[in-house]
């Protein structure tokens, strides 16, 4: 086992894993946070996409102790982010998921181009959630989704 510390959704852990486990396997066995899916584990569907030091990156390549000293945040550490209650909103309303299963990569990946001003135009949008898969929607609605909440979060204020 190999010891680490990491601030996880706010909150600072000490802990410790095999050098050999995910990221995505640790935050859902250990830290119970299973709104990181895992689909493919191969890096390739996005359906694990986290956030580390502010920046998407797939849970399940990414080693548990190769964060240590970094901020994770996974889907549910996203309480009171304006940006996030835009496309939760939005996503809703325009019934941009069906199973729900690519959702919390989709969401990460969206507030990432909302978060970076890339989100002007549906080939803007489409391009940035080319590394995340749905089998489900057919992306029409996602990505009309995302462009209202880039919308309303730029009248709002910008991002």
């Amino acid at each position: 086992m190999t010891a680490f510390r990491a601030t996880i959704n706010g909150t600072a852990i000490i802990d410790d894993a095999a050098p050999r486990v995910s990221l995505a396997d640790y935050l859902r066995d250990r830290r119970n946070l299973t709104g990181t899916h895992l689909g493919c584990e191969h890096g390739v569907c996005g359906a694990c996409t986290v956030l580390i030091d502010g920046e998407p990156a797939r849970a399940c390549l990414t080693l548990a102790v190769a964060c240590d000293e970094r901020t994770v945040t996974t889907i549910e550490g996203f309480a009171g982010d304006r940006i996030m209650a835009a496309l939760r909103d939005s996503f809703h309303r325009r019934h941009a998921l069906q199973c729900g299963f690519c959702t919390p990569g989709m969401l990460i990946a969206a507030h990432d181009l909302i978060r970076r001003r890339r989100a002007g135009s549906e080939a803007e949008i489409r391009a940035g959630l080319a590394g995340n898969i749905c089998r489900c929607t057919g992306y029409t609605n996602i990505v009309a989704a995302i462009a209202e909440a880039a919308a309303t979060v730029a009248r709002e204020g910008g991002a």
